[in-house]
């Protein structure tokens, strides 16, 4: 198999420093370098801000806006095409406005989630943005990384994963001296390299896309999609009858069509777009702030409806700060022994927890000094296949092994008899019980018998606010299950201390699946031990075969398959390249806390867009039934086509601000499975329409409506305005609307509405005239009794029957 790529002649800059693997470079050689070759990065081609206004104009919206603007020109009717015009480039501005916000806050996320490197720079090693590399940097390699730039492999030995860049499934082995493409995957192994290429240098010029946010349909979309096609099915079944009746009335058809095409816009959500992108940006923009970064927006709607959260233990629900408690050598050898080759067996430059703790005791005790210097030969980073790590190292000419991993592991490696396996067993279960991690460590010549040394045990407690946070959840009707490959007795001391009870081996649920039963241990249990990584991805496709909406943390290559399975996928603070990759969320602060802060924002976004729907459905029915009811009974257009045009305007775009509104989280997962609520939506339009008729026959006689069109159109046109404002005031609270109060871009939006809706009757524009005040305040008090009153109280009462039916 070839391990190189053919550079070209001229790709390696003739001005790359020959550095010294031992040192690095030096920070005035990286400056230099970094101001000579630019950042380690492709700049993003986007499409022009011109291109993407342009579009604004192309789509089911702005075809029925631009089609009455050509038949307001074929009827004469200029003023119509004139405020259809203004119409359309608002909603367009407003539109490219938003979402050009919205678009930076995401990019301003997706730049917080840039791969990190592990570069060496005047002989120490540090963690730095994988932009600011430049040729002649040395890096650390290890697995789980993504290749930050094109390098050249100095010394260890990898398995890569190139499918990304050549559409090769297998991995490729890389030794020393071979060539690695940015954008590569470490699956294996660990290595030291020298930077040769980067940014649009590299072979492959894909920096900018080692961490990818990922913008799938929402959920949501889906709902929202098929209950416009019922309520575009309902309005042109409603257009249809008030056609027939025009024709048997002997009315000009042309005059009809615009009024038609505004009705039947009735059922378009004009600002839905922008409404969610907005709701969607806002929540993630706001989740950032406390720590978590969303690198796919549906991640915050699915957050809402997730029900069980399965999540590591180390890290999440212990410190990750472990310590070495004890060592228990076996003879002949002696804890100083036993800690001197735990020593050896271990590498700083991973930066793994264990490595640290066990280098950390070795250094305080000072045991490395008493011992012959050792020369390292190789080096194989631990492996979820072979549970351990293994040091290759030369000592006064001599080449020996030092092994340190899973107690179990190195028992068959070392071919210990079954009284010594006693004897490591029961130290196992006394360190268990007080929720320490036991590990192996074991030596031998290169090609000889491995002996085991000894026993190190780890403490890693659980995080203060673990317990507290895992009561948290369960509150918010979220399981809790624990994923470890730690022993069973050390998983169960653990999750009794922060309130889970009842964990089993992930046996015991491949056994369940074998036996067609995987539901009843995994609803029982609070959690499996002994899981290897390839486990929890099995985890996540039962569950979700059960129907539950899942969530899992992860930090390692080998999590990636689970986090991109799960609906939520949370890569925790110190998670690998390709685990960020996989994840929709990504936490910049350990523990469970930050995930409380997603289900809550996930849930006040679901009851926004579900106020949305709510109102949508209930208004639609409002308007169309209203204008074709009174058509019916009274043989006249109750409101004309420009009134009806700038209320779907005013009041849609007042409904973006329910993306800031101050809704509640319930305490519940929520469910899109939302029949129940278009059911309520529906009834709450129709008595609307029997409130706004009510009205009509109220002031019939009053105002002169018979004679009086423009009384009439104003009339309408009020009405629909006040009681869409009070129905927004109402739908936004499952209780009654004094509940809680709204926000104050909410509130600002309706009060602009009505004002602005009442001052346009004394602008003399076309159709509306000035009411008489008495009248003006009678139709504002009828909107407040009739939407705050009756029907928040129709709300509430149908809510209540539904709720009372669901459980």
């Amino acid at each position: 198999m070839n391990n190189h790529h053919d550079l070209p002649p001229d790709a390696v800059s003739p001005d790359i420093p020959d550095t010294p693997p031992e040192r690095g470079l030096t920070r005035q050689q990286a400056a230099e370098l970094l101001a000579t070759h630019g950042y380690n990065e492709v700049l993003e081609e986007k499409p022009h801000p011109l291109r993407l206004f342009l579009k604004k104009f192309w789509g089911i919206s702005a075809w029925m806006l631009e089609l009455i603007m050509l038949l307001s020109l074929l009827l004469h009717k200029y003023e119509d095409f004139y405020v259809v015009s203004v119409l359309l480039v608002i909603n367009a501005v407003l539109g490219f406005l938003q979402e050009q916000r919205a678009a930076g806050a995401v990019e301003a996320l997706r730049q917080r989630l840039q791969v990190n490197a592990r570069v060496l720079r005047d002989a120490l090693w540090h963690n730095l943005p994988a932009r600011e590399l430049v040729p002649g940097d040395i890096i650390r390699l290890r697995a789980g990384d993504i290749i930050p730039a094109d390098v050249k492999l100095l010394q260890g030995s990898l398995r890569i994963d190139q499918s990304a860049l050549t559409g090769e499934s297998a991995d490729v082995g890389k030794e020393a001296a071979s060539m690695l493409s940015s954008g590569s995957l470490v699956r294996h192994g660990e290595g030291t390299a020298v930077v040769i290429l980067t940014g649009s240098r590299t072979y492959f010029g894909r920096t900018t896309q080692l961490v990818q946010s990922a913008h799938p349909k929402l959920h949501i979309e889906a709902v929202v999609s098929r209950l416009v096609r019922w309520m575009f099915l309902i309005v042109s079944l409603l257009l249809i009858m008030v056609l027939l009746l025009s024709q048997l009335r002997h009315l000009p058809l042309l005059d009809l069509l615009p009024l038609l095409l505004v009705l039947l816009m009735s059922a378009v959500p004009v600002a839905l777009p922008v409404m969610f992108t907005v709701s969607m940006a806002i929540g993630a923009r706001e989740l950032a702030r406390r720590g978590v970064l969303v690198t796919r927006l549906s991640a915050i709607e699915d957050a809402a409806t997730m029900d069980v959260l399965c999540t590591d233990k180390t890290g999440t629900i212990t410190q990750n700060r472990l310590a070495l408690s004890s060592l228990f050598p076996l003879a002949p050898a002696d804890a100083a022994t036993v800690l001197h080759a735990a020593a050896l067996a271990s590498q700083a430059s991973n930066q793994d927890p264990i490595d640290l703790a066990v280098l950390d005791a070795a250094r305080e005790q000072d045991v490395i000094a008493h011992y012959p210097p050792a020369t390292p030969v190789a080096f194989t980073p631990f492996d979820a296949a072979s549970r351990h790590t293994e040091a290759l190292v030369e000592i006064a000419g001599k080449q020996m092994r030092y092994l340190k991993g899973a107690v179990h592991s190195l028992a068959v490696l070392c071919k210990l008899d079954a009284v010594t396996m006693a004897q490591l067993e029961a130290e196992m279960q006394r360190n268990a019980r007080q929720g320490y991690r036991t590990l192996a460590v074991a030596s031998g010549d290169a090609s000889g018998p491995l002996q085991m040394l000894g026993l190190l045990s780890f403490s890693d407690p659980p995080r203060a606010d673990a317990a507290q946070l895992i009561a948290k959840l369960q509150q918010l009707g979220i399981r809790v299950k624990m994923l470890t490959g730690d022993a069973l007795a050390v998983a169960s001391e653990v999750a009794r201390r922060v309130g889970l009870a009842d964990i089993r081996p992930v046996a015991e649920l491949k056994a369940g699946i074998a036996d067609h039963s995987p539901a009843t241990i995994l609803q029982a249990t609070g959690g499996f031990a002994e899981v290897f990584p390839e486990d929890k991805y099995l985890v996540m496709q039962q569950l979700q075969a059960a129907g539950h909406v899942s969530g899992m943390t992860g930090d390692g290559v080998n999590d990636a398959p689970a986090l991109r399975q799960a609906e939520v996928g949370i890569a925790v603070s110190n998670a690998t390249d390709v685990a960020r990759a996989a994840a929709s969320v990504v936490l910049t602060d350990p523990g469970l806390t930050n995930i409380v802060s997603l289900v809550e924002h996930g849930r006040v976004i679901y009851q926004r867009i579900l106020t949305w729907i709510i109102n949508k459905i209930s208004r639609t029915i409002l308007k169309a039934g209203f204008v074709s009811v009174a058509f019916v009974i009274t043989g006249k257009f109750v409101v004309s086509a420009f009134a009806m045009l700038l209320l779907v305007f005013m009041t849609d775009f007042a409904k973006i601000s329910l993306s800031t509104d101050q809704a509640r989280a319930s305490q519940q997962p929520e469910s899109w499975n939302i029949g129940g609520h278009v059911i309520v939506a529906a009834i709450l339009g129709i008595a609307m329409v029997l409130e706004a008729l009510a009205l009509l026959a109220l002031e019939w006689q009053p105002l002169h409506l018979a004679t009086n069109d423009n009384n009439l159109f104003t009339l309408s046109f009020l009405t629909l305005l006040f009681m869409a404002a009070f129905s927004i005031l109402s739908a936004r609270e499952r209780g009654h609307f004094w509940a809680s109060r709204p926000g104050r871009v909410l509130s600002l939006a309706l009060l602009a509405d009505i004002l602005i809706g009442t001052l346009l009757t004394y602008s003399g524009l076309r159709d509306l005239q000035p009411l008489p005040t008495v009248h003006l305040f009678y139709v504002f008090c009828y909107a407040i009794f009739a939407c705050l009153l009756v029907n928040d109280t129709l709300k509430v009462f149908l809510l209540r029957k539904l709720a009372a039916r669901g459980s």
